[in-house]
C-alpha cells in the first residue's frame, strides 16, 4: 500500500475516464500532469499534494506522474497511458517505494505504464496521429493563477514543440463531470465528514475558558490523523471572540475567553476528498441569550436553505432567494429596518452588512470544487450550506455549515446529519 487511506477500487477511475473520453473530439489526445513539489527554502519542501484532475481520472497519488488519454490511437495499448517515475532500491531506501507498473495498473485500471524517461519519445509518436491536443488549465471561478505549475510549464513546451496542432481545453469538460459525483465518491466524502464529526465531538469536551485556539486545532489534527486522514481539507479557521467575524481568520493564536463565542470552520480530508464543516460554540459551554438568539436565527436560515438545495434550482436563483431569507431574519432581529431595505443598493443589499459571503459552493475533491454556476442542480452534486451573521460590534460571529448531496427529487441528503448542531445538544456535550 502506497497511501495512508484504503485503496479505492479502480472501477471509479475507469468510469471517470470513460465519461471524459466521450466528450473529446475525434483524433484528440489529452495530457494531465501531477502537481509540483513546492520548495520552501534550502532543501525543504511542502508535502506533496496531488493535482485533483489526474487523481480523478487515474487514482494515481504520486509526484512526477503523467496521464495520456488518446481514444483514437491506432494501437489499442496507447489509448490510455501512465508515465511514472521509475522506482528502484535507492529510491525505496531514501523516499519509500514508488508505484511499480503492476501496482499502477491495480490503482488505475490502466494497462500501459511507461517510465517517465520515455514520455517525450512516446508523445512524439502519438502526436503524429492526433489533430487536437486537450491541455489542462485551471479555470475555476475562484482561482488566482499567480504560481507557474508543472502543467503550465508543460503547456509552454508543448506549444513550442508542436505549434501546428489544434489546442483545446480539458477544464470545461472536467468542470461538469467532477461536479456530479459517483456513489463511490459520495462514500469517500461521507468518510471525510465522519472523521470531522469525531474531531468536533472531541473538542466539545476539551474547549473551556483559557485554552488557546491552536490547542483546539491540535485536537482536531490528532483525531483526523488517527483516522487515516492526511489532515485538514483546508486551512482551519478557529476564531474566538472578535475573530469569529473574520471570514478567513487562520492565525488561530488567541486565548479563548469566558463568555466568548468560538467559530470553528474545520474539515478533514480523506483520500483527497474534502469535508467542510462550521460550528459555533460557547467557550464556557453555555450560550448567553444574545448568542442563542443569533445562533438560532442562523440555524433557521440554514434549514430554509436546505429546502432550496433541490434538483432544477441553480446557484444564482438559490442565492437570490437566500437574500430574501436573510433580510427577513435580520429584520426580525432588529439589525436592519425597513428603511434599510427600501434604500438598499441592489448590488449590495442591506442584509450583506451582516452576511457578506455566499451560502453554498460545490464540494468534492477540492473544498471549493469544480462546477459551472449557471448549470442546474442535478442528482449527485455536493454543496455546502453555510449561512452566517457577523456582528463585530458585539464580538459575535455565527456560522453553521453542513454538506449536502442533491437528490433526483425532494430534499437533499445531509452528510453531516450526525454532527451536533442544536443549542441544547452542544451545551449538553460540552458540560457532560
Amino acid at each position: 500500500m502506497t497511501t495512508k487511506y484504503e485503496q479505492i477500487s479502480s472501477d471509479l477511475f475507469i468510469k471517470n475516464r470513460q465519461k471524459f473520453t466521450k466528450e473529446l473530439k475525434p483524433k484528440s489526445i489529452a495530457v494531465f500532469n501531477s502537481n509540483d513539489i513546492y520548495p520552501v527554502s534550502a532543501d525543504s519542501t511542502l508535502p506533496f499534494n496531488q493535482h485533483r484532475d489526474i487523481f480523478y481520472l487515474s487514482g494515481i497519488d504520486q509526484e512526477e506522474s503523467i496521464l495520456v488519454i488518446f481514444p483514437d490511437s491506432y494501437e489499442e495499448k496507447h489509448r490510455e497511458i501512465l508515465f511514472l517515475r521509475e522506482t528502484n532500491e535507492h529510491v525505496a531506501i531514501w523516499e519509500g517505494a514508488k508505484l511499480d507498473k503492476e501496482q499502477a495498473f491495480e490503482v488505475s485500471g490502466i494497462k500501459t505504464v511507461y517510465w517517465l524517461q520515455d514520455f517525450h519519445k512516446v508523445l512524439y509518436k502519438l502526436l503524429t496521429e492526433a489533430d487536437n491536443i486537450y491541455i489542462n488549465i485551471n479555470e475555476h471561478y475562484r482561482a488566482e493563477r499567480v504560481v507557474e505549475t508543472r502543467e503550465d510549464r508543460f503547456i509552454k513546451t508543448l506549444k513550442n514543440d508542436y505549434p501546428a496542432h489544434n489546442y483545446l481545453r480539458s477544464n470545461p469538460i472536467l468542470q461538469r463531470l467532477r461536479s456530479i459525483k459517483e456513489p463511490e465518491e459520495i462514500e469517500l466524502i461521507q468518510t471525510a465528514c465522519d472523521i470531522t464529526e469525531k474531531g468536533f465531538r472531541r473538542i466539545l469536551s476539551f474547549t473551556k475558558p483559557g485554552v488557546w485556539e491552536y490547542e483546539i486545532e491540535a485536537e482536531f489534527a490528532h483525531e483526523f490523523l488517527r483516522n487515516r486522514s492526511k489532515g485538514f481539507a483546508y486551512t482551519p479557521i478557529i476564531g474566538s471572540g472578535y475573530s469569529s467575524n473574520v471570514l478567513h481568520y487562520i492565525q488561530n493564536n488567541q486565548q479563548c475567553k469566558d463568555g466568548d463565542i468560538l467559530l470553528l470552520d474545520v474539515g478533514a480530508e480523506y483520500a483527497n476528498y474534502s469535508s467542510d464543516m462550521t460550528r459555533t460554540i460557547p467557550v464556557n459551554g453555555k450560550f448567553n441569550e444574545r448568542q442563542k438568539e443569533i445562533y438560532n436565527a442562523v440555524l433557521n436560515c440554514k434549514n430554509e436553505a436546505e429546502k432550496l438545495l433541490v434538483a432544477g434550482n441553480n446557484w444564482y436563483d438559490y442565492h437570490r432567494e437566500m437574500g430574501k431569507i436573510y433580510t427577513s431574519e435580520l429584520l426580525g432581529l432588529g439589525l436592519i429596518d425597513k428603511a434599510d431595505v427600501q434604500n438598499e443598493n441592489p448590488e449590495w443589499p442591506a442584509y450583506k452588512k451582516y452576511m457578506m459571503h455566499g451560502t453554498s459552493h460545490h464540494m468534492g475533491l477540492d473544498t471549493h470544487d469544480y462546477g459551472i454556476l449557471s448549470d442546474k442542480f442535478v442528482e449527485g452534486m455536493v454543496f455546502t450550506n453555510e449561512p452566517g451573521f457577523y456582528i463585530p460590534s458585539e464580538n459575535l460571529g455565527v456560522r453553521i455549515e453542513d454538506d449536502y448531496v442533491i437528490q433526483s427529487s425532494g430534499a437533499p441528503i445531509n452528510l453531516m446529519k450526525n454532527i451536533p448542531i442544536e443549542v441544547e445538544e452542544i451545551e449538553s456535550l460540552m458540560n457532560a
